[in-house]
């Protein structure tokens, strides 16, 4: 069973909800009212970043919430193509000024490499922005730092010159794509995994295989999903826009048997044809 306000524990003590509510995707016009609508049905974890032009919302959303700020927990990120120690600080000066909130509790690089450029290397240009991170976190206005879209290279990478390292490694994930080498390499360093697309976005939802299980508990194939990636330890980030979507990801007073576990744990790509992170294999 997991309720949204259970929460995994990040290494340096904070604590972080175990399911967040994304908002990638998700335009600025429905996003104040998405966000909303999330934290009105209990989600107590937000997720955004620069580079989804919807930080404002995402602010005046948690600002109007009703809900005491240290109630809640807001993730965003520095923008892939930001690949220098000055550019890191003033986007995370933007993103705040954009949110108008007090302090961040998760702040994450969004992506190894400029997403015009997947693939290339700035192992050095990250190694810069990591410094530029610990600045940001040294100064109490985030609570936790992390990274996102990076593999094994690009997080051994960043921890050979690192004083703190990442919390947070947010990458793709979903059944059938579990990211086994990154999502044990990050868990061996007590980096906590947290996954996007946890429903592939939409593309696993008229899985069969899925089905057959998810029927055996009573629930929808997004909640078995759902679920799926909170037992192994990973934090899941759904998106919906829509309330009764939003609502519907919530429901996870239910356990996957270790059996099943097991079995979903062993399952192919069950999207094979949704897009992947090319990198990450």
């Amino acid at each position: 069973m997991t309720k949204l306000t259970d929460t995994f524990d990040i290494y340096n003590g904070v604590k972080i909800p175990k399911v967040a509510f994304g908002t990638w995707q998700i335009p600025a016009s429905d996003a104040k009212q998405a966000v909303h609508d999330a934290i009105d049905i209990g989600y107590r974890h937000i997720d955004t970043a620069l580079a989804y032009a919807n930080e404002k919302e995402v602010g005046e959303a948690v600002r109007d919430s009703g809900v005491k700020r240290e109630d809640l927990f807001v993730t965003s990120k520095l923008p892939g193509q930001t690949k220098n120690y000055d550019d890191t600080l003033r986007d995370f000066d933007t993103t705040m000024k954009n949110l108008d909130i007090d302090y961040l509790d998760l702040y994450l690089v969004h992506a190894p490499w400029p997403w015009s450029e997947i693939g290339s290397n700035y192992d050095k240009q990250n190694q810069d922005v990591w410094r530029a991170m610990e600045k940001i976190y040294n100064s109490g206005r985030v609570k936790a730092i992390g990274v996102s879209n990076f593999n094994v290279h690009d997080l051994e990478n960043v921890l050979k010159t690192a004083t703190i390292k990442p919390m947070v490694d947010q990458i793709q994930y979903y059944i059938g794509y579990t990211e086994p080498k990154i999502t044990k390499f990050a868990q061996d360093h007590d980096i906590l995994v947290e996954a996007y697309s946890p429903l592939a976005t939409g593309g696993l939802v008229n899985n069969q295989d899925i089905l057959k299980i998810a029927q055996k508990y009573n629930v929808s194939v997004p909640q078995l999903a759902i679920q799926f990636v909170v037992q192994n330890g990973v934090l899941p980030l759904p998106k919906a826009v829509h309330k009764a979507h939003i609502e519907d990801n919530a429901k996870l007073d239910f356990e996957i048997s270790a059996e099943d576990m097991k079995t979903l744990n062993v399952m192919p790509d069950t999207a094979p044809t949704h897009s992947h992170n090319s990198t990450q294999g």
